[in-house]
């Protein structure tokens, strides 16, 4: 529609004889500015009723879009800072948990060393007294062994002196009593 005035503009210019000056870009032209205020109304009036709703339809669901994104990001950094104390109350239950086997395991340890120990005390006790026993057995046996000896060295001494071969068990049996009366006194 624009270029319709211009061509008529040009138009009447071209016919000179009419109008009395020439129409230059920066020339004033009633008839021009009407036109030029009429299409602006009706193109302001058509994007104020379809293009103004559109753009704030447009604008308002954006908004909407960047709140909903706002609190889903809220809500994830909400979880996200619950799950960071739950995995950090997690480590501290387990480092817990660690230091009490380590406690429970020392004790454990130690218990078991003290009854090592004490079982080691009772078989070297056990064997102190077997061998207490084992020397007292030994040392019966020795001085039975030397009374018999005795006996038999006092018998070949008194069939010397006697001259005669006497009775060997009646002899040994004397020989016994005596050293047992001997034993008696001391």
């Amino acid at each position: 529609m624009t270029a319709l005035l211009l061509q008529e503009a040009a138009h009447g210019a071209a016919g000179g004889a009419e109008t009395a000056h020439a129409v230059t870009p920066f020339s004033i032209n009633p008839g021009l500015i009407i036109w030029t205020l009429v299409v602006f109304g009706i193109l302001l009036g058509l994007l104020w009723k379809f293009g103004w709703p559109a753009l704030l339809k447009a604008v308002e669901e954006r908004e909407a879009r960047i709140a909903r994104q706002l609190a889903d990001a809220e809500r994830a950094n909400a979880e996200a800072a619950r799950l960071l104390e739950q995995h950090q109350a997690a480590l501290s239950q387990a480092r817990a948990e660690a230091q009490d086997i380590v406690a429970s395991a020392k004790n454990v340890a130690q218990k078991e060393r003290e009854q090592l120990l004490a079982r080691t005390r009772e078989e070297q006790e056990q064997l102190l007294e077997r061998a207490r026993r084992d020397i007292e057995a030994e040392k019966e046996k020795a001085i039975l062994a030397l009374r018999r000896e005795a006996v038999e060295l006092s018998i070949a001494a008194a069939t010397k002196l006697v001259g005669s071969n006497l009775d060997t068990d009646a002899n040994r049996r004397l020989v016994l009593d005596y050293l047992a009366t001997l034993e008696a006194k001391h």
